[in-house]
């Protein structure tokens, strides 16, 4: 009993297996472009007389001869194969002329085999052109009754006009489709021209040419593609801005990339609609009919049609990669290929092909010349010939006795003897001198062509040439004149200032800072937001859309925006919940924001939470924000992040509490720590008492510290009566808090230029100058900056900065 180790049984069996589905199944003949499946489909229908001068057949009927002579694998893969072949969606030039429901662009699955009708496409007879001739090596079927070519003889350089796709064990191929005229030309180039560069060839064939059209662009990855066989082209769709009554416009999709879903496309587009992602659509239609594709999108008044293009290209996959992996079967082995090496190896097999046919028709009309010849001799002894047949006893003595006296072979012999009565007339003598010199010519010529390689390669030329004038048809993909860079919405949205409000319960939007008018103080403001009964506006900020907005949430956690990325809404509008933008947990609220251009070296972000704790860490740290977060800093349990700020190292602070204490301290005196850290104590609180603000002190200028009560009372006070003093500590008096004034909202640096925006409670927004507000001591209460409704109180504010507040 023998032992065999199982490892090495395994790993035979897993080679065998992974070849088997290399070349049996995945992987296309570099020779005809063609899949073992695809190749049996193909001699069936030829096999049946299914070709395209015939009537249709039922698609069944093609599919049962296939699995039962040549595949023996389930009808819906070699059905789903066929109709593959009749897709002209699919195929750039479809091999199957397909009667019925093949699927659409949208997925549609096809109609049951048993409905549908094929027959081969005109193109596809130049694939078993000369089959009979044997032209191609034939093997046995599965079962051994029957044989099978194992490769087409094809005058079709396939694996580049209609590309194939595939996975095998270990490698997968994925080559584009061109088209075939400009394929034909690049392959007769080569043909005259063996060392040809790749780029030489490139003039003739400069890309893939999808059958869905679109546009092309990145040409270097097309040339690494076809200099090294791996690569990349960019597929855009076309895209139509069509002018509408009233000044309206839509936008109107005529083609998409190859390989890309209509329907999955259109819902991409239906959800970004909806999650507001793509703005100023009023209305999205799907007219496509058999004419072709047309997806409309209505525009709203004043939407720009360009930047919804772009955001089109930029977030669905109407702008998409086709990533080329040239790998087919060379030699019974996976190889990848160049752009010359798929074109060299189909021109060795037609040169095999051609010298194959000719040699068998070589051996045809010889054998008919040695069967001419004899003939001739007995009409030139027509006489003799017939008095020694008559004079034979039997056909086999007359054939003997002709062979000894003629001297002719037995297949003259018997020629002479099956000769008909009516040869001998003057016409069928001349016809038969005819055709006698018409072979000669005709083996001379074939022997030319099997010893002559400059004929040969004529007589491919003169085919190839033929068929590409018969079935040329013009470039669908169009190549882009300008190779478009990385696509950025922001390229194409003005750099304006705007106002950012974030409510009480999470309501972010923004508006542009010209509707807010400016006022005199002690007025009544304009309504900004509605917000609900429960809700309040808790957050302003004023940035340009170009900005990035940082979020900070009372968990100590920053999320990262851009400042366009916001949903614009009116002045009135509620906005959107930040949950719809943010990946924020359960019970986690934005505490903080602000606006930065980028994150600079040598600057720290300042953090300070609710008792008092801060924290440095440079802003460096804070560069790759993923989508789901990232902790900014360790929080203790019973407290909450506050505000952040950016800082150098030699900058002051100024942290201000609601009971109006504040404290002035040196940034340096908190030492830089990692993103993590918790933090040290910046403010010793009294009983009750809660940090609402921090400012960095400038080093220069004519601003205030501007301190802002829940009452609407404010001033302006020097920085000069703010002294410094060691961190930690209790602080000092900023603001004198009543009753009537409330406690403190929050603190800023003001210049008299700045523009002051307050809003409150009600979600009303005013807007006042800063040189309005007083400048009075620290232990002032201030002045009234707004007339509140009862009950209402001033919950936000910020400054507008000079350049934006005329």
């Amino acid at each position: 009993m023998s032992q065999i180790s199982i490892e090495k049984e395994l790993q035979q069996a897993y080679l065998e297996y992974s070849l088997s589905v290399i070349i049996g199944r995945a992987i296309p003949d570099v020779r005809d472009g063609l899949k073992p499946v695809h190749r049996r489909i193909l001699y069936a229908m030829h096999e049946l007389g299914n070709t395209f001068n015939r009537p249709y057949k039922k698609s069944a009927r093609v599919v049962g001869d296939v699995i039962g002579k040549y595949h023996p694998h389930g009808d819906a893969a070699v059905y789903d194969a066929l109709v593959r072949m009749a897709q002209d969606f699919s195929m750039r030039e479809p091999l199957v002329d397909g009667q019925g429901n093949f699927g659409s662009l949208d997925g549609d699955a096809p109609a049951a085999m048993r409905y549908t009708e094929v027959r081969m496409a005109k193109l596809t007879s130049h694939f078993l052109a000369d089959i009979d001739k044997d032209t191609v090596a034939f093997r046995p079927n599965y079962d051994n009754t029957l044989t099978e070519p194992e490769v087409l003889p094809t005058k079709v350089p396939n694996l580049l006009i209609n590309g194939s796709s595939g996975i095998a064990v270990g490698m997968a191929t994925n080559i584009p489709p061109h088209n075939l005229g400009e394929t034909i030309a690049a392959t007769i180039h080569l043909l005259d021209n063996p060392e040809a560069s790749i780029e030489e060839l490139m003039v003739h064939l400069p890309g893939p040419d999808f059958p869905t059209g679109a546009l092309l662009y990145g040409r270097e990855g097309l040339r690494e593609a076809y200099r090294t066989g791996r690569g990349s082209v960019r597929m855009r769709g076309r895209v139509e801005v069509e002018r509408r009554k009233g000044d309206l416009e839509a936008i109107v999709i005529r083609e998409i990339p190859y390989g890309i879903n209509k329907a999955n496309l259109v819902e991409r587009i239906a959800a970004l609609v909806g999650e507001r992602k793509i703005e100023g659509v009023a209305d999205l239609r799907d007219e496509s009919d058999r004419n072709g594709i047309r997806i409309v999108l209505d525009l709203k008044r004043g939407t720009v049609a360009e930047v919804l293009i772009n955001q089109l290209y930029k977030f669905t996959p109407l702008d998409t990669a086709f990533n080329i992996n040239m790998l087919a079967v060379v030699g019974g082995r996976p190889k990848l290929l160049t752009l010359k090496d798929a074109l060299a190896q189909f021109l060795a097999h037609r040169r095999e092909v051609v010298l194959r046919r000719s040699r068998f028709d070589l051996e045809k009309a010889q054998a008919r010349a040695h069967i001419l010849e004899g003939l001739r001799i007995a009409l030139d002894f027509i006489d003799e010939v017939v008095a020694l047949i008559r004079a034979s006893a039997s056909p086999a003595e007359a054939k003997t006795r002709l062979m000894e006296r003629f001297g002719l072979s037995d297949a003259q012999a018997q020629a002479i003897l099956d000769m008909r009565l009516q040869r001998l007339t003057n016409l069928e003598r001349e016809a038969l001198v005819r055709e006698y010199t018409e072979v000669l010519q005709r083996i001379e010529y074939l022997q030319s062509v099997i010893n002559n390689p400059e004929v040969l390669r004529s007589v491919i030329r003169e085919e190839l040439a033929e068929l590409r004038d018969t079935f040329a048809t013009p470039r669908r993909s169009q190549f882009l004149e300008h190779e478009p860079g990385s696509i950025d919405v922001e390229d194409i949205i003005p750099d304006e200032p705007v106002v950012i409000t974030i409510s009480q319960n999470g309501y972010i939007k923004r508006t542009s800072l010209e509707v807010y008018r400016q006022q005199r103080r002690g007025g009544t403001g304009v309504t900004g937001v509605q917000v609900a009964e429960e809700d309040f506006i808790t957050t302003l900020i004023t940035a340009t859309t170009h900005q990035w907005i940082n979020f900070f949430s009372n968990r100590g956690k920053m999320y990262q925006l851009k400042v366009h990325q916001l949903p614009e809404a009116s002045r009135t509008s509620r906005g959107k919940h930040l949950a719809n933008l943010l990946s924020l947990d359960d019970g986690e609220q934005i505490a903080a924001a602000m606006a930065c251009r980028e994150m600079e070296e040598g600057k720290f972000y300042f953090f300070y939470t609710r008792q008092g704790t801060v924290k440095r860490t440079a802003t460096e740290l804070y560069r790759n924000v993923r989508s789901q977060g990232l902790i900014a800093l360790s929080m203790r349990p019973e407290d909450e992040l506050v505000g952040v700020l950016e800082v150098a190292e030699d900058d002051e602070m100024i942290l201000v509490s609601q009971n109006g204490y504040s404290i002035r301290f040196p940034v340096a005196e908190v030492r830089a720590m990692g993103r993590a850290a918790t933090g040290v104590r910046g403010m010793q609180l009294r009983s009750g008492d809660g940090v609402v603000a921090g400012v960095v002190v400038p080093r220069e200028g004519t601003q205030e510290l501007l301190t802002v009560s829940a009452g609407g009372y404010g001033k302006r006070t020097p920085l000069a009566q703010f002294r410094a003093q060691s961190r930690g500590g209790m602080g000092i008096i900023n603001m004198r808090i009543t009753p009537r004034t409330g406690p403190v909202v929050g603190a800023c640096l003001a210049d008299p230029s700045d523009a002051i925006v307050l809003l409150t409670s009600a979600g009303k927004i005013i807007r006042i100058s800063a040189e309005d507000i007083s400048v009075l001591g620290r232990a002032t209460q201030g002045v009234r900056l707004v007339r509140l409704e009862e009950g209402h109180v001033v919950v936000a504010f910020d400054l507008a900065p000079a350049e934006s507040s005329a």
